[in-house]
């Protein structure tokens, strides 16, 4: 219900007569709940409680535009959230006041957003931006991101005021920023068919894992590198470990798309890359007792987001899943699970179901071993792209979008 109740409020703030038609969402961060660490194969890297302390949470943005707004999530949290102070700035410059219906503070509740007043600040394409929240109170941390990419800092009492930080702990996930809205110059969200918002719907390797820390080198940052300075925003709605059909590492994909991408404003195209860890994960280290995955099960779930994209006029590329083979991870890669593979990745192809289709896997595998990523593209794990793989990714999209 908790969800449902958010996507109402998005959904309304987004069609109020303020927010028009030239509100774009130009970052994104997905949030997803926390879990136990004693239960899962991964920590989750993030303090279980914060309290009396600032995060600062950097984010590079896609395009510009002369208004900000900023969202803070508490979509899985089970008490409200008290915001002290909330700031923006340009990275380290000084940090502007964020209001929320005209006050300093807000309390977001359960389940629920909080998007800010617009803030009167020309922003320009690719720039880098850093949000500050003061939490005053005992925040147990029930909504993050985990696998960010991106290092924050945590310091004791209300920093957000400060312009740099010498003292702070790094915090290597994302706390509580999941969005920047810009007002973008009129027409941007309507000028081209591929126009607007090209949100990236997928796990890990969406996400970045791999790519270098702190360079926004994950394959939606180089695409918003390639689109951005023509009106075009990129938003990155990967989850790490994400599923078509599973929860643990955020909710199933068709329990989240609405939220994560269709609700977006501006979003035109959505692109997915999504099932690896559907096919991976199941008798492995991290799901040791779930049942082989089916290519039927997959392919009803990339229905389903079909259906919901449809519905909302919004375009849907498909990607076609890399190769995976020679991964460390115990039990994630048989060939019975990379047979599972080709056999989806030919109904991205062939269905026609999808807008259009990204072949990733063309693109990724090694000509002469299909079943593994050919090493200049490999982070060297064997499941993650490298900087150079992610690279070769943006431009397989921006060759896609061009086409339609």
């Amino acid at each position: 219900m908790k969800r449902y109740l958010a996507a109402a409020a998005l959904a309304a703030i987004i069609n109020t007569p303020q927010a028009a038609e030239n509100w774009l969402a130009t970052w994104q961060a997905s949030p997803h709940a926390v879990w136990d660490s004693n239960g899962f194969a991964l920590p989750t890297g993030v303090p279980a409680v914060l309290e009396r302390q600032t995060v600062r949470e950097t984010a590079r943005i896609s395009v510009g535009g002369s208004r900000l707004r900023v969202v803070l999530s508490n979509r899985y949290g089970t008490q409200p959230l008290l915001v002290g102070e909330a700031r923006l700035g340009r990275a380290g410059e000084t940090t502007r006041q964020l209001t929320f219906g005209g006050k300093a503070s807000v309390v977001i509740q359960p389940g629920a957003p909080a998007v800010s007043d617009a803030l009167e600040m020309p922003v320009a394409v690719l720039e880098k931006l850093a949000v500050s929240v003061y939490l005053p109170e005992r925040t147990p941390l029930a909504t993050f991101h985990w696998g960010a990419q991106q290092t924050g800092a945590i310091m004791a009492g209300n920093r957000t005021a400060d312009a740099t930080l010498a003292d702070a702990q790094p915090l290597h996930g994302r706390a509580l920023l999941s969005g920047i809205w810009v007002d973008a110059p009129a027409g941007a969200a309507t000028a081209a068919p591929a126009a607007g918002v090209v949100a990236a719907f997928g796990d890990s390797i969406t996400d970045g894992n791999g790519s270098t820390p702190d360079q926004d080198r994950r394959w939606p940052d180089y695409l918003a590198a390639r689109l951005s300075p023509g009106g075009v925003a990129v938003v990155n709605a990967g989850i790490s470990g994400a599923r078509l059909l599973g929860d643990r590492m955020g909710v199933n994909a068709a329990a989240r798309f609405e939220q994560d991408v269709l609700l977006q404003p501006g979003v035109r195209t959505a692109i997915v890359l999504m099932g690896i860890n559907d096919i991976g994960w199941p008798q492995s280290i991290f799901a040791p007792h779930e049942a082989p995955m089916t290519a039927d099960r997959m392919i009803a779930a990339y229905r389903q987001l079909i259906a919901q994209a449809g519905a909302h006029q919004v375009r849907i590329i498909g990607a076609t899943l890399p190769p995976f083979e020679g991964t460390a991870i115990d039990g994630y890669y048989t060939p019975a699970k990379d047979a599972l593979r080709r056999q989806v990745n030919q109904w991205i192809r062939e269905s026609n179901e999808f807008d259009a289709v990204a072949d990733m896997d063309v693109l990724l595998r090694d000509p002469q071993q299909p079943s593994r990523m050919q090493p200049r593209y490999d982070s060297g794990d064997h499941l993650h792209p490298g900087d150079a793989g992610y690279e070769a990714m943006a431009a397989e999209a921006a060759r896609t979008l061009s086409r339609y």
